[in-house]
């Protein structure tokens, strides 16, 4: 009778750790599908940010494009540029995948990056505003492609990769 006892319960605790065991492998499995889940939708927003702020400074460079500035309201001294019908788009699309990309982003390094991209492009526009697009000074474009690559090497690190240097020899 002890015998069959023991045997019972040998059994139900097999079952239990069984059960246990299956459980928690698929936790962990729903669990990675999770954060890859995650981490696709943070590569999408990121590119698109990346995408949206390429081609506003590449709009705010062309000949033809009608940008003009007044003074910032909240920073005294600094001026916001202000786009015609034409430019509007590439604007509204910069500030809305800038805002969907804070929405995902994991680190403060990230979204410290992006703002200072998005900085630099508005102080581009503002100066497009008074000035030709060949007259734009190259420092401020040394300022964003230096802030992108710092948002790429932000985001490698959110993915758990090496961060990329800069090649000294390319140029813009």
């Amino acid at each position: 009778m002890i015998g069959t006892v023991v045997a019972g319960l040998a059994g139900l605790a097999g079952v239990i750790l069984g059960g246990w065991l299956s459980m928690r492998g698929q936790d962990r499995m729903a669990q990675r599908e999770h954060e890859r889940q995650w981490r696709d939708v943070r590569l999408r927003f990121y590119y698109d940010f990346l995408a949206a702020h390429r081609k506003y400074v590449a709009f705010v460079q062309e000949p033809t494009a009608r940008i003009s500035a007044k003074p910032h309201p909240r920073s005294p001294g600094h001026l916001m540029p202000l786009f015609d019908e034409a430019g509007r788009p590439y604007k509204e699309t910069l500030e809305a995948g800038f805002t969907a990309m804070r929405l995902v982003a994991l680190s403060p390094e990230t979204v410290g990056t992006a703002v200072r991209m998005v900085a630099d492009a508005r102080q581009l526009a503002a100066m497009r505003a008074t000035c030709s697009a060949t007259e734009l000074p190259s420092d401020v474009f040394r300022s964003l492609w230096e802030e992108e690559q710092r948002f790429l090497n932000a985001i490698r690190g959110e993915l758990g990769l090496q961060p990329m240097e800069r090649d000294p020899n390319a140029t813009r």
